[in-house]
């Protein structure tokens, strides 16, 4: 079997009008080796689910700043799991309450990154997440 690269889909769910940090990683990510659909801003749920079905992502990251991550990552991977039964990995980043983490971890969001994490442990993370899902699938 050919090894492909990581393909991970970043957006800005909701009205947030900033995407710097977003943009910051994709760049990030790609500079790591993989491959990154950017989707921009102001997305709904549904915009984002689908354009991660139609890319094969193997992983989903949002970020948010206005506050709106608990429902917004949540109807987005609720959109995302009716639509499709890939196991994907959900990320989150922006400005995150820690009191919101296990919240959003209960929900499925696998990790979250807020401003200023390093490069280096969002792609470790998300490598050893996906290793997870390769591990399951050999089960």
């Amino acid at each position: 079997m050919v090894d492909r690269k990581v393909r991970v889909l970043i957006a800005k769910p909701g009205l947030d009008g900033h995407d710097r940090g977003a943009i910051a990683v994709a760049q990030g990510l790609r500079d790591a080796g993989m491959e990154v659909i950017y989707l921009g801003l102001r997305l709904t749920p549904e915009q984002i689910a689908e354009a991660a079905i139609q890319e094969d992502v193997d992983v989903i990251g949002m970020s948010c700043l206005s506050g709106g991550h608990l429902t917004l990552f949540s109807k987005t991977m609720d959109s995302y799991r009716k639509k499709s039964n890939k196991k994907v990995v959900f990320i989150g980043g922006g400005i995150i309450p820690k009191k919101d983490v296990p919240k959003l971890q209960n929900a499925g969001i696998a990790g979250t990154f807020g401003p200023g994490t390093p490069i280096h442990e969002i792609v470790s993370f998300i490598k050893a997440e996906l290793g997870k899902i390769s591990d399951d699938k050999e089960d």
